[in-house]
């Protein structure tokens, strides 16, 4: 006999997803943000000495030699956005299910890297800081977030349904809510073990 799932079985896998998308999407972020500055370190020679991505601080990159600071910077948050666009359109154009959780987090890596630039000329710390130190302009810093913010919001409009929310829903895959919970776990092991 086929099994049938109930209401509590749907909101469940409903809230495992969200709850695993919200909290994979800030640690993955982290973690691609870094890796863009990591390349970025490698490609200019750079020797990377740390990277912390412990789930509950601000993650960051320590390098102990970095002869182009400018472009290890802002690969940071170029590799931030691009990577994360890039992995939901191949896996659109492949269509992967659960490929909305991907085209959520990359609108989240817009919003999260536009804003934290953008915003954060004010502030002239963290990355920011850097880029104005090593001659980026403000209107540099604003015109990322300006282009990138408004692209993310455009990513997530519309998700919702895909989600379990809103009037016209659909039923939330398991194989979805749990795939999504593994990555989660996954990045949390990741966030624990590197840069301790």
């Amino acid at each position: 006999m086929a099994h049938t799932f109930s209401l509590s079985d749907r909101r469940c896998n409903r809230e495992i997803l969200i709850a695993a998308t919200l909290v994979g999407s800030w640690l993955g972020m982290q973690a691609v943000h870094e890796l863009g500055h990591v390349l970025g370190a490698w490609w200019t020679g750079g020797q990377v000495l740390r990277v912390v991505l412990h789930p509950l601080s601000i993650s960051l990159t320590d390098l102990s030699h970095n002869p182009a600071p400018a472009v290890v910077v802002w690969a940071g948050p170029l590799v931030g956005i691009l990577l994360p666009l890039w992995t939901w359109a191949l896996a659109a154009l492949v269509r992967i299910p659960g490929a909305f959780v991907l085209r959520f987090f990359a609108g989240f890596c817009l919003v999260a890297n536009g804003l934290y630039i953008g915003l954060g000329s004010f502030a002239r710390v963290g990355d920011y800081g850097e880029m104005l130190r090593h001659g980026s302009q403000p209107w540099q810093l604003w015109l990322f977030g300006l282009l990138t913010v408004p692209v993310g919001f455009w990513l997530w409009h519309g998700q919702g349904t895909h989600f379990g929310l809103g009037p016209s829903a659909v039923p939330v895959s398991r194989g979805v809510a749990y795939s999504s919970l593994a990555v989660c776990v996954a990045l949390v092991i990741l966030g624990l073990s590197v840069g301790r």
